[in-house]
């Protein structure tokens, strides 16, 4: 899931070196991934009313394995 987070989110930024996707490990049973971007790019990434990383957060849920869930955070 790391690298799909990592492939949509390279896909939206000016600066495609500076994406990075750490495995945060887990909050009960969800699993929590974080996302960095440069800032300049956070906004690209969250998307107007936050649509875009609602985009991203859904795929996550569909594109997991059943009864796993995952947590996408966009960290400073």
């Amino acid at each position: 899931m790391k690298d799909l987070v990592e492939y949509i989110a390279k896909a939206l930024v000016a600066a495609p070196e500076q994406v990075e996707v750490i495995d945060a490990g887990r909050e009960g049973d969800t699993e929590v991934l974080e996302l960095r971007v440069a800032p300049d790019d956070r906004g690209k990434v969250i998307g107007k009313k936050g649509r875009t990383a609602h985009a991203i957060r859904t795929l996550l849920a569909s594109a997991g394995p059943e009864g796993h869930a995952y947590s996408l955070e966009i960290v400073d």
